[in-house]
Formats: structure tokens, C-alpha cells, sequence
């Protein structure tokens, strides 16, 4: 391959791994850090910081416009947008574009606060995604929380009314360990790592400041999931005396003060739908039979599917044998009538039978993303085993301060000094040697963000390995360079004779080290397999730059800039 295809393949390689490592450089380096705290707060906080920032901006402009002044630097921002809304409403500009023009072109004050308060959520959830494409810090180097739960078995065999197998210890376990990745990452947290351990117990870190009250009432909450056949004349009941009511219905606990209002076996519960932040918001009441239709336990799977007709979105979901048998004797007897789905007393949708159904579900009627969260709930919604907390341990974040830092310290420390070895022992080849391990240590850190990995201090131990291993390869190569200069052979031949005779000596040694790196990673768990993963990455990265990029950096020097002399020991001149 020519030089010059070389030199385009490193540079390609160099810019795809910038893309991939921007979002990290620009989520720790050029973010301030009041805005990674509100980006790394919960879906309730970020709506809070929202709703009230925009309605402080909002008086702040009224004043502004008051006193027919400018738009306050602060909020400048709202000028082209104001542009925007007067074009796309066909409005005449104002005279001026000063406080009072920009309120002009809204309608009302709500319009204006609307228009803020999206601002806002756009820039906080904007700033959210970019987190998650960033590297992720584990709990060694953030702080955090960690968590040993229990699975209770014993009340999982009297809620089945039969003893418990293997096969059913290990379902619980699992289908749990799915609905906690669900529930966890609803709340807008970073990304956890809840694996399993042992044969019922489930180990849970949450990385970054996380309150252990609020992480405990999401870990623990009731999970029910259940469907409930809707009573229409008792609904019709209902709304009939509440809007005469509308103050004396509740008692303070949500509770019907006057239970006599609806049928003994009907229960009136709250409907809620997703709003702009992704959260429950109230939007009414519907009454259900108290009687549970069908458990959600029962489902097996849930998925989102086009339809064949329209290619609307619809909700299918799989029910086990005895789910299959219970929702059939359901629908046959209710066809016709609304069925909702209810999670912890909440009523999430409705949908109206139209048939006798038995072992695949199927719900229409949706949007995409109100599918998509239906899906959601259906499948990881239901906690098959109930959850015990065995231990808990908060980790504060100045610990984790002072682990990146000590890392970081080893990590340089570590590659200046064989930086300064290689330049002391090999001379002009040393710069060469330089240049391909900050590579190197650029491109393990473009993977780490490119898959998302979280970097822990064992993953920062793998690294400083890694650097030895990679000025290893360089090693053999340039002692393979002095010994064809001891044989009379110029510069060209040397170089091209230590690369092809280092090369099967580097890639054995590379291949052993990769294959105990993967069983490490497989095999092994928490530290050891951020460790293996780690070590792994930087075997690809040593090769492709001793091989590769070293390669090409001497035949530049030769071919390019005509040097006849290879600078590579002090007793060879």
C-alpha cells in the first residue's frame, strides 16, 4: 500500500475517532458545570428549573418592555426566535426589535412563557443526550450509590401457591433485573450497573450524586402491573356527581369520602399520560372493576409493530399458557368494553376489546411514542419477585475526585516517563515512539466513548498497561533496525526489514494478551472485566499504531524528506 493511501487511512481514523471522543471532550471541558448538574438531574427537576426560569424571563421582559428598553442580553436569544414566530404567523415586523417588539409578536403572556419553558427543555434534554454519548465514569471515580438486593423467594412461592423450581428462581430473577434497568433509567439518572449476583440476589450501582431515599423508592415501588375491565355506567355515575362535587369527592389521601358513589366491586383510579418531559401528568379519573382481569406477571413479551393497512403503530404483547387461558375467559365476556391497563394504581391506557382474545395481544389506537411507552411498561413494569435491600453504601463524590485524580497522575507519570526512556535509548526513532503512544492513547479513549463504556479506576489500570505493552512493539522493532544497521544495510532496508521481521513476534504476543483479555471479560465481573475490556482496546490500538502509523512516520522521514541516516542508538552512527 502506497504512502499516500496510508497517510489518508491514518487520517480518516484520526477524525472518525475525534467525532466519536468530541462528546467527552465537550460534555467534561466545555460545559459548565451548573448546566451538567441540571442535565444529570431527575425528569421532575429539570421541569421544575424550567418552568420556573421561564416564568422569572418572562416578568423580566414585561418589565424591560415597560420601561421600553432592550431585550435584556440575558435573553437575547428570544429575538430570532421572535423573527421566526412573525414569519411563520405572517405578522409585519414591529418598528423595533426591543422588549416591546419581541412581546408584540406573541399573543398573550402564556404564549411567551411556552416559548421559554421549551427553550429550556430542549437545551437541558440536549445536553442530557449528550451525557450519555459521553464516556461514562463509574462509581470508583463519580461517587454514588451501591446497592445489595435480596430477591424474596419465600413469598414469591405463596404468591405462586406452589413450590419453587430452578427454572422459576431464574426467570424471577432476570425478568427483575430487566424492570430495574427500566425503572432506574426512567428517573433521568446515569447510567447504572445492575447485574446479577449469586443465584437471587441483584447488585446495583448508580454512579454520579443520587439521593438513596428517592433511588430507594423507585427499587422498591410496588411494580403492580394489572388489567381491569372499565365500568361505563359507573364512570357516567362518577363524572355525573363529581362535577357537582368537584371539592368534596376526594378526602386528602385520593380517597372517595362518599364510597357509595359507584358499585361496591368498582374502585375509581387516576388516568395519566406522558407530558413534554417525559413524566405522568393527571389528565382524569376513570372508574374499574375492582377485580383484576389478568396479571401482569402473565406477559411474556411486548413489542412495538407497524400495522399492514395503515402503518400505524400497535402494541402486541405475548401472554405464558395460563395468561392465555385467563384473557381469553376475560375478553369473550367483555367484548365490546374498554380494558385499562393499570401500573401502582395509575390507569396508563385504555383500548376497547374487539374480540376474544387468548395468546397474542394486540392494542391500536396510538402514537409512536405513546406505543413505545406502553411496550415499555407492559414489559418491565411488573416486579415478579419481591425486593429486599441487603446492603447500601453511598460513595461521596470528592472520594471519587481524588481517584481520577491519582489515575490521572499514573496515567501521565507512566507515559512521560517512557516517553523520556525511548528519547534517551533511541534517539530520533524515541520521537517516532512518542508520537505513536499519544496516539495510541487517543484512540483507546475515541473507543471508550464510542460504545459508551464506563471508565473505572481497574479501566485506567488496563491503560497504563497498555502503554508499556504498546513502547513494547517498538522496542522490538527498532532493536530488529539496529541489528540490520550493524549488517551494513541503509536506512530504507533496515526499516523495512526490522518491520517484517517484528511483525509475527508483536502480533504473537499481541493475539496471547487479547485472548486473556477476553477471557477476563467474559469470565470475570465489575473491576476485572473494566480492567479486561480496557486491556482488550488497547491491544487493537498498539498494533494498528507500532504497525501502521510508526510504519508510516519512517518512510515519510525517508521517502518525503529524504533523510539517509536512521537515528536509533548512540553506538550506531
Amino acid at each position: 500500500m502506497s504512502k499516500r493511501y496510508r497517510f489518508f487511512i491514518v487520517l480518516a481514523v484520526i477524525g472518525v475517532c475525534f467525532i466519536f471522543l468530541f462528546p467527552t471532550i465537550r460534555w467534561y471541558f466545555l460545559v459548565p458545570k451548573e448546566e451538567q448538574t441540571l442535565a444529570l438531574g431527575s425528569r421532575e427537576q429539570i421541569k421544575m428549573y424550567a418552568s420556573q426560569t421561564a416564568r422569572g424571563d418572562v416578568q423580566e421582559l414585561i418589565e424591560a418592555a415597560r420601561l421600553e428598553g432592550p431585550v435584556p442580553e440575558r435573553l437575547s436569544f428570544l429575538v430570532p426566535l421572535a423573527k421566526k414566530i412573525a414569519t411563520e404567523a405572517k405578522q409585519s415586523n414591529p418598528p423595533k426589535w426591543d422588549a416591546q417588539g419581541v412581546l408584540s409578536v406573541f399573543f398573550s403572556e402564556q404564549e411567551a412563557l411556552d416559548v421559554l419553558e421549551t427553550e429550556y427543555r430542549e437545551r437541558i434534554f440536549v445536553l442530557k443526550d449528550l451525557q450519555k454519548n459521553a464516556v461514562q465514569l463509574g462509581l470508583d471515580l463519580s461517587g454514588g450509590l451501591s446497592i445489595v438486593l435480596q430477591a424474596d423467594m419465600e413469598a414469591l412461592r405463596e404468591k405462586l401457591g406452589r413450590d419453587l423450581n430452578d427454572a422459576d428462581r431464574e426467570d424471577a430473577v432476570n425478568r427483575a433485573l430487566e424492570v430495574l434497568n427500566s425503572r432506574i433509567d426512567r428517573f433521568g439518572l446515569t447510567e447504572p450497573v445492575i447485574r446479577r449476583q449469586g443465584a437471587d440476589q441483584i447488585y446495583v450501582e448508580i454512579p454520579g450524586t443520587a439521593d438513596p431515599e428517592r433511588i430507594n423508592s423507585i427499587i422498591m415501588g410496588k411494580g403492580g402491573l394489572a388489567f381491569h375491565i372499565v365500568d361505563q355506567e359507573a364512570l357516567q355515575t362518577f363524572n355525573t356527581y363529581y362535577r357537582a362535587h368537584p371539592t368534596s369527592t376526594f378526602d386528602g389521601q385520593g380517597k372517595l369520602l362518599d364510597p357509595t358513589i359507584v358499585p361496591a366491586d368498582v374502585m375509581i383510579l387516576g388516568v395519566y399520560a406522558k407530558d413534554r418531559y417525559g413524566l405522568d401528568e393527571f389528565t382524569g379519573y376513570t372508574a374499574v372493576k375492582k377485580e383484576v382481569g389478568l396479571d401482569g406477571n402473565h406477559i411474556q413479551s411486548a413489542l412495538v409493530e407497524r400495522n399492514n393497512l395503515d402503518g400505524k403503530p400497535e402494541v402486541t404483547f405475548m401472554l405464558d399458557a395460563e395468561g392465555g387461558e385467563l384473557f381469553y375467559r376475560l375478553t369473550s365476556a367483555n367484548v365490546g368494553k374498554p380494558l385499562a391497563i393499570v401500573l401502582d394504581d395509575r390507569v396508563k391506557s385504555q383500548a376497547t376489546i374487539q374480540s376474544a382474545i387468548r395468546d397474542a395481544v394486540r392494542l391500536t389506537g396510538f402514537a409512536a411514542e405513546e406505543a413505545n411507552n406502553i411496550a415499555l411498561t407492559l414489559r418491565t413494569a411488573a416486579l415478579p419477585v419481591e425486593l429486599e435491600v441487603v446492603t447500601q453504601q453511598t460513595i461521596g463524590a470528592s472520594m471519587g475526585e481524588d481517584t481520577i485524580r491519582q489515575g490521572l497522575y499514573a496515567l501521565v507519570g507512566g507515559l512521560v516517563a517512557v516517553m523520556i526512556f525511548m528519547l534517551c535509548y533511541y534517539r530520533g526513532s524515541g520521537i517516532n515512539a512518542v508520537i505513536a503512544q499519544v496516539l495510541n492513547l487517543y484512540f483507546m479513549f475515541s473507543v471508550l466513548s464510542a460504545f459508551n463504556f464506563t471508565l473505572t479506576l481497574p479501566s485506567i489500570a488496563g491503560f497504563i498497561l497498555t502503554i508499556g505493552m504498546a513502547v513494547d512493539a517498538n522496542v522490538i522493532i527498532f532493536e530488529r533496525m539496529k541489528e540490520e544497521l550493524r549488517l551494513g544495510k541503509s536506512r530504507k532496508a533496515a526499516i523495512d526489514a526490522g518491520f517484517n521481521k517484528a511483525f509475527w513476534a508483536i502480533m504473537d504476543s499481541n493475539i496471547t494478551t487479547f485472548i486473556a483479555a477476553l477471557f477476563l471479560s467474559q469470565l470475570g465481573s465489575g473491576p476485572i472485566q473494566g480492567f479486561a475490556v480496557s486491556l482488550a482496546i488497547g491491544v487493537f490500538s498498539s498494533v494498528f499504531t507500532a504497525l501502521f502509523v510508526s510504519r508510516l512516520i519512517f518512510d515519510f522521514s525517508t521517502d518525503v524528506m529524504g533523510s539517509k541516516k536512521l537515528s536509533v542508538s548512540w553506538r550506531i552512527k
